[in-house]
């Protein structure tokens, strides 16, 4: 990696409650052995991202117990019923003054998604304007990076559920799309039916 590329910096989502799973948070559900937010930080790594910062909420301190987040700088979201907008807003506040150029953001309940579409929407990189996200069958989806140009106008947008879908579809031509459908799936966990997809 560059040293440019060692400035854009992971953000993992994972502080929601997952109310549709009976209220069991999504970063502590089980995947391969161990806490699904481990993975996904593990993913951020292996795809290229310096820094990683991980946003959690619900049951923050039982994640922190049982996650090993060692290297993270970890955040909490007071505010993370209202949804994964604040999460965001949260998580790109902490980038502030860091030095990371861009955000690479992923979400916890997406464990389909590994490291080589994290390298190659990291790679989509050119500037703090650069606005990059994957693609599958050219469907916009996650990961998604923002160069620190944009960090204020998405957190100025993101409320509720929304996270950054309202400053993307405002800038839709200044987007870069990567396809990753060959080496990923996007389906999130958010179903009991769901759990299926965790090994």
């Amino acid at each position: 990696m560059t040293d440019t590329h060692d400035q854009i910096a992971g953000l993992l989502l994972a502080a929601g409650g997952g109310r549709r799973l009976g209220g069991r948070p999504k970063a502590l559900l089980t995947h391969r052995g161990r806490p699904l937010v481990e993975h996904a930080v593990g993913v951020l790594r292996a795809g290229g991202c310096g820094p990683v910062h991980v946003v959690l909420g619900a049951r923050a301190e039982e994640v922190r117990e049982r996650a090993e987040l060692g290297g993270c700088v970890v955040v909490e979201n007071p505010d993370w019923a209202e949804g994964m907008g604040s999460s965001l807003r949260v998580g790109l506040a902490s980038l502030a003054g860091t030095g990371a150029r861009a955000a690479l953001v992923s979400l916890v309940d997406q464990p389909g998604i590994g490291g080589a579409a994290v390298t190659r929407v990291l790679h989509g990189y050119r500037d703090g304007n650069s606005l990059v996200s994957a693609a599958y069958d050219g469907m916009r989806g996650h990961p998604v990076l923002f160069g620190s140009a944009h960090w204020a106008g998405i957190a100025a947008s993101a409320t509720g559920d929304r996270g950054a879908r309202a400053y993307l579809g405002a800038h839709e031509e200044a987007i870069t799309l990567v396809e990753c459908g060959d080496v990923a799936e996007p389906y999130d966990i958010d179903t009991e039916a769901d759990l299926g997809h965790l090994e």
